[in-house]
């Protein structure tokens, strides 16, 4: 398959792209950069592939949990490319948790199997969620959640994968084993053939960012109507 694969979640910019069995990748810096680099980055790193998006069979992203601006900014791009592909017949997008790219990551890199994945979620809080894998592919083992590191839970038996340890330390699940992970696009790219086999790939329009925490900025409508709530139910002192 010919597969695209984007990845910016974290303060880390991911992509890859697969040709049947070949692969290109590229990283580099996210967070605020990503709106800028994303693009030009696919660009080149298609043109490095000799590989135009009408030959493309699908665009993976990472949906999240994660940077609210880097899973809008890579939803956006992969819906963009996703509808001019094919000389404007487009192909479908496979939105991707980013949770479950941190696993393979493990599994890739240290031939972990059973992985409590864990990424930093800002705000003093950790995107977590708990994976196993059997039979070629991962599992999930109850909701993806967002809480404070102290609170997580690790199962017997399982690893902690992920970038929260270096930021948490010993507030995240002291008794157990840590690794790096990151959620790489090459990550991505393998979890890719089972999950469209799956039929978990969506038409461009349809494809939507994951976020678990509810909101972080309210809209100035949403502030001055608390305001105005707050003024309405606080007692009036006596003339």
């Amino acid at each position: 398959m010919n597969l695209l694969a984007l990845e910016s979640s974290t303060d880390t910019l991911f992509i890859a792209t697969a040709r049947g069995d070949q692969r290109w990748l590229h990283s580099g810096a996210g967070g605020q950069h990503t709106s800028s680099q994303l693009l030009p980055a696919v660009r080149r790193l298609m043109a490095e592939a000799e590989l135009g998006f009408d030959a493309l069979d699908a665009i993976v992203f990472g949906r999240g949990p994660g940077s609210f601006t880097g899973l809008r900014t890579a939803c956006a791009i992969a819906q963009g490319l996703a509808f001019v592909a094919k000389n404007g017949q487009g192909v479908p997008v496979l939105p991707v948790d980013t949770l479950m790219a941190v696993a393979e990551e493990a599994r890739l890199q240290h031939g972990c199997t059973q992985v409590l994945a864990c990424l930093d979620a800002r705000m003093d809080e950790v995107y977590n969620a708990v994976y196993q894998y059997a039979d070629g592919h991962w599992q999930t083992l109850g909701d993806l959640q967002v809480c404070p590191p102290q609170d997580v839970q690790v199962p017997a038996g399982f690893v902690v994968a992920g970038n929260a340890q270096a930021i948490y330390g010993e507030r995240l699940a002291a008794t157990a084993s840590h690794l790096h992970a990151m959620p790489t696009a090459n990550a991505l790219l393998n979890l890719a053939p089972y999950l469209l086999a799956q039929g978990l790939a969506v038409a461009a329009q349809d494809a939507l960012p994951l976020y678990i925490r509810d909101k972080v900025a309210k809209t100035t409508a949403e502030r001055e109507a608390e305001k105005q709530a707050l003024a309405a139910s606080t007692p009036h002192s006596a003339p």
